[in-house]
């Protein structure tokens, strides 16, 4: 307590107070300690609570400009108080965006007390107004003040770093574990000693130098020891949870995060390339330090209890998708964003459907399949999925069938109803077309590989771009497989109409090197989508040309080049050339949502485009255009 009050000694406007007082709020005050590089207010947008002295380390303060400068940038060091302007601003949010620096220890100081002593001592009061008053004289500082006093706009990101930062900049927890013959009251006993809600469970009899098995948590003991009413002398082994998911320490923040959603897991174990296993980080640690991340959107979806408010939830992607965009988020960042929340919505509803109907009558699939099969979903979105069922006997086939065809059928209505509307062509499982056994899917590929014609290569490429989704894997496993065989046969034919359907589309570029457009309305414009199309071809003909079952553009190019099919200069410029047509077509499309409050499209009028974007646009037309010479030669050598 007297280190406390010494240090308030030191600390202006706290020098100010009678020595009874600096007890009192010695007394008030909590100790915080922060991460490295942490965001600990976001500019209008986090909340605060009262105000921090900074004790130890150092806080970096700034303004954001409208094109994501920081600007105003100031260093705050031990004696320093942040918060105080803003409080008697009255203001619920922080002016500013403060960044912690290693070692960053303070005070805070809730705003209550704050108050009750500007009201009881004017010298102290007149600290903060003053300093205020002379910031105010600044044009630039006084610019931000009145941009932040209108109403906060809605935010999704935590901080710039939640995209930037490594895991190996995070805090993470101690691994503590057992083997899986300690019983599971005595792993209950350790838990709770070990103030832990995860304990990890080794294969050895040592517990310390084993590998790691399978983990136990709290919920493990409520669903499977308290509700299942285990016996609690059990070896923990027999109720543990596996398998482990595991992640590097030069993974992204963000990485962990869609991991875990994706996993349904709520904790990783975190690797060093080196010396392996460093620790450990939960689902919950990561949102709360992200607060207003579309990570926290994420989970406020999976919540969601009714149809009505999913709806409303996928209503506001747009303004997520606009904000990311325009604080410079990579496009192909956005594109896993979108899916993680679409995908989501779809596991919510198929498992609303399944607890409707009853459990299913056999083990089967639900995929989806186009650009959310690629994960690369933009505004301008419609279903595209298909059913797999096991194939089952005679007497039992009908009644499979007729299950999944009513299962699909509700689960296509409910997403239509949220906004993923039915897909134009019938390629959903609603349409009977598409929900079949595995068997009938196996014949359906055949047919399209042996049989092919230029229809039928562009009506069904999308059922090369599939992916799983819900269900049993190893069906879709199953039907990997069977690909990856036939493709080991020679499919010439296929082939070469796979070639012309990635050259139906040239790049809008004219002899002189203009922006070649056509009349949509009023206006003279060009296709985003279709120009975008002729590098998703290029990446799916080669990827099942060396049977790379990826499916995400970004995915196949890297592992096409890792195959030595693409130089890394091809790579990276196919990569760069389709994400910025990527992040121009979801800008457009969210701006037309947000601003326009019109229905998106993926057409662009070329007397919009800056000049940066239209010499941008123009070579990136010449890259595929060239790449399409690369197909001419490689898989249609007689065009």
């Amino acid at each position: 307590m007297t280190e406390r009050i010494d240090f308030l000694r030191t600390v202006k406007p706290f020098d100010l107070l009678p020595e009874d007082v600096l007890r009192e709020i010695a007394d008030l005050l909590e100790e915080v300690t922060h991460p490295r590089e942490a965001i600990i207010y976001m500019q209008d947008v986090s909340k605060l609570r009262g105000i921090d002295i900074v004790v130890e380390g150092e806080y970096e303060t700034f303004f954001y400009d409208s094109q994501q400068n920081r600007r105003l940038v100031e260093h705050c060091g031990a004696g320093c108080c942040y918060g105080g302007i803003s409080v008697l601003l009255n203001k619920k949010r922080s002016l500013r965006t403060v960044l912690a620096k290693k070692g960053t220890k303070i005070y805070f100081l809730h705003r209550r007390d704050f108050r009750a002593l500007c009201q009881a001592y004017p010298g102290f009061f007149e600290h903060f107004t003053t300093k205020y008053g002379q910031r105010m004289l600044d044009d630039e500082y006084a610019h931000f003040v009145k941009l932040n006093q209108g109403g906060p706009a809605q935010n999704y990101l935590a901080s710039d770093q939640l995209y930037s930062r490594r895991l190996e900049a995070v805090e993470l927890r101690e691994i503590v574990s057992c083997p899986g013959s300690t019983p599971i009251h005595e792993v209950a006993r350790r838990m709770a000693e070990a103030r832990t809600s995860c304990y990890f469970i080794t294969a050895d009899d040592n517990g310390s130098g084993g590998a790691i098995s399978g983990y136990v948590t709290d919920i493990t003991l409520r669903d499977k020891v308290v509700a299942g009413l285990a016996d609690a002398r059990q070896p923990v082994s027999t109720i543990m949870d596996a398998p482990v998911v595991s992640i590097s320490t030069q993974a992204f923040v963000y990485e962990a995060i869609l991991l875990m959603f994706q996993t349904k897991t709520r904790y990783l174990l975190v690797r060093d390339d080196a010396s392996g296993y460093v620790g450990f980080v939960s689902r919950n640690k990561l949102l709360s330090d992200q607060a207003q991340s579309p990570f926290i959107f994420i989970q406020s979806v999976k919540q969601a209890v009714s149809g009505q408010e999913l709806r409303r939830r996928w209503e506001q992607v747009p303004d997520m998708v606009y904000q990311l965009l325009d604080r410079g988020v990579k496009p192909e960042i956005v594109n896993q964003l979108i899916t993680s929340v679409s995908d989501t919505i779809a596991l919510k509803v198929i498992e609303g459907v399944i607890q409707e109907m009853g459990p299913p009558p056999a083990r089967f699939v639900f995929m989806v399949l186009g650009s959310e099969g690629r994960k690369e979903q933009t505004l301008l979105t419609d279903q595209d999925n298909a059913i797999i069922y096991e194939d089952k006997a005679n007497e039992q086939r009908e009644a499979v069938r007729a299950y999944f065809k009513q299962f699909a059928e509700h689960v296509s209505d409910q997403l239509n109803a949220i906004g993923f509307s039915f897909c134009e062509g019938g390629f959903m499982a609603k349409n009977p077309k598409w929900t079949h056994s595995l068997s009938h899917w196996k014949r359906s590929y055949t047919e399209w590989m042996n049989e092919s014609n230029p229809e039928a290569v562009m009506q069904f490429a999308a059922f090369f771009d599939c992916r799983y989704l819900y269900g049993d894997a190893t069906i879709m496993e199953e039907l990997q497989a069977f690909l990856s065989e036939q493709l080991q046969v020679p499919h010439d034919r296929f082939f070469y109409y796979m070639a012309i359907n990635a050259l139906q589309f040239e790049p809008p570029l004219t002899f002189f090197r203009n922006i070649r457009t056509f009349t949509v309305g009023t206006q003279q414009v060009f296709n985003l989508k279709k120009t975008m199309t002729p590098i998703v071809d290029l990446a799916r003909i080669y990827a099942l040309k060396h049977r790379i079952f990826l499916t995400n553009t970004g995915e196949r190019l890297a592992a096409l080049k890792e195959q030595g099919v693409f130089s890394d200069k091809e790579y990276h410029e196919l990569l760069q050339s389709y994400y910025y047509l990527m992040g121009m077509r979801l800008k457009k499309q969210a701006v037309q949502i947000i601003s326009d409050k019109t229905r998106p499209d993926n057409y662009i009028d070329p007397k919009t485009l800056t000049r940066v974007e239209e010499v941008s646009l123009k070579e990136i037309f010449k890259v595929i255009g060239d790449f399409q010479l690369k197909i001419k030669v490689g898989f249609a050598k007689t065009l």
